[in-house]
């Protein structure tokens, strides 16, 4: 295995810890993750941020992480290397997120520019229950937008 799996496995073990009531130690896991990686492993940093976001209490921390999610794929996206093609099927996913989190927040403005955007990137995901489950997640986000719904969170199930 090689030493960019090992980190990928850091963080998904990370996450399950988190996701297996195990809160506390996943999101230690995880911010120690995040201190450890530099600008250089940003899909890495993408994926983490990610995982991070999904841990926070309050809704402007989770935006924040979101964002930084966001920010680290793109730089990744910018370069070339070996994750620049995977990072492109994660633009639907983070966009969706943050769609979500501003809905949620009552910024419909931001919200629905990151609807549109994760769409727009959308064509780059299968016909597998991930693209299926983040498609789905997009014209819901973009119904509750359009109805100026300020509900709960769309749940996700990826396993």
């Amino acid at each position: 295995m090689n030493q960019q799996d090992e980190i990928l496995n850091r963080i998904k073990n990370a996450f399950r810890l988190y996701c297996r009531s195990e809160v506390a130690e996943g999101r230690r896991l995880l911010n120690e993750l995040w201190e450890e990686l530099g600008p250089e492993q940003g899909y890495h940093r993408a994926v983490t941020a990610h995982y991070l976001a999904d841990t926070q209490l309050e809704l402007e921390d989770e935006l924040m992480w979101d964002q930084r999610a966001l920010e680290a794929a793109q730089e990744t996206a910018s370069q070339p290397g070996p994750y620049a093609a995977a990072v492109q099927a994660f633009f639907p996913s983070l966009h969706l997120n943050l769609a979500d989190g501003y809905r949620r927040l009552g910024d419909f403005e931001k919200a629905r520019h990151h609807a549109e955007q994760g769409m727009a990137t959308g064509d780059v995901l299968g016909l597998d229950h991930y693209g299926q489950t983040v498609r789905g997640g997009l014209i819901r986000v973009q119904a509750q937008i359009d109805e100026l719904d300020k509900g709960p969170s769309i749940i996700f199930d990826f396993d």
